[in-house]
């Protein structure tokens, strides 16, 4: 039999270490994730307006909400630029190396993304492959310079083939791209099931 103070002794010791773990993280200047944004596992490919939106779309990303891929990387647009000279089929190549492995496609919506050459693209290979879709509007996101832009039109595709747009909330991000993968026929990630009642 387990004494009393045995228990209490082992939730101490558990509560010490939580604490010295959220210690650490805040010395080290990054902050624990919230339980409610465990969400992050989910892979998904995010379609953007590289020059203009790559800071608002680091705050998507820097959420923790999901596991994160891009045609080109996080920084800038240097990759994207760079491979846009080697022509058509480069780009192609660089867009469905990105999208695979993923599940879901979200495209983030800012002043200009339905005019980005290869958005359509994107959006089509990702209902080829199966990926659950959905859009979030990003303009109201503040960019390097604290700016928020003007609202974009939602791309052709997306809007004709009936996706779900949304406007950015990082506390709902989650629920939307769990919700994109079980309507595309995925497993939910919080409960392991298909069709989950709880996340479509």
């Amino acid at each position: 039999m387990v004494k009393p103070g045995t228990v209490i002794a082992a939730v101490g010791v558990a509560s010490a270490l939580v604490v010295l773990v959220v210690g650490t993280l805040k010395a080290m200047g990054r902050k624990p994730r919230p339980e409610g944004n465990r969400m992050a596992g989910r892979q998904t490919f995010f379609s953007f307006h590289y020059q203009r939106d790559i800071s608002r779309v680091n705050v998507v990303r820097n959420a923790g909400v999901v596991d994160a891929q891009a045609a080109a990387g996080w920084t800038d647009a240097s990759l994207w630029e760079k491979t846009k000279k080697q022509g058509d089929a480069a780009i192609k190549k660089l867009i469905d190396a990105g999208l695979a492995g993923t599940s879901v496609t979200v495209v983030l919506i800012g002043a200009k993304t339905s005019t980005r050459d290869y958005v359509n693209y994107e959006i089509q290979q990702s209902i080829n492959r199966g990926n659950g879709l959905l859009g979030v509007r990003i303009h109201s996101i503040k960019d390097f310079n604290q700016n928020t832009d003007a609202q974009g039109a939602t791309p052709k595709l997306l809007a004709d083939k009936g996706y779900p747009v949304y406007d950015w909330d990082r506390n709902q991000f989650g629920k939307w791209v769990e919700k994109a993968a079980v309507a595309a026929g995925k497993s939910c990630l919080a409960h392991g099931s298909y069709g989950c009642r709880w996340c479509s």
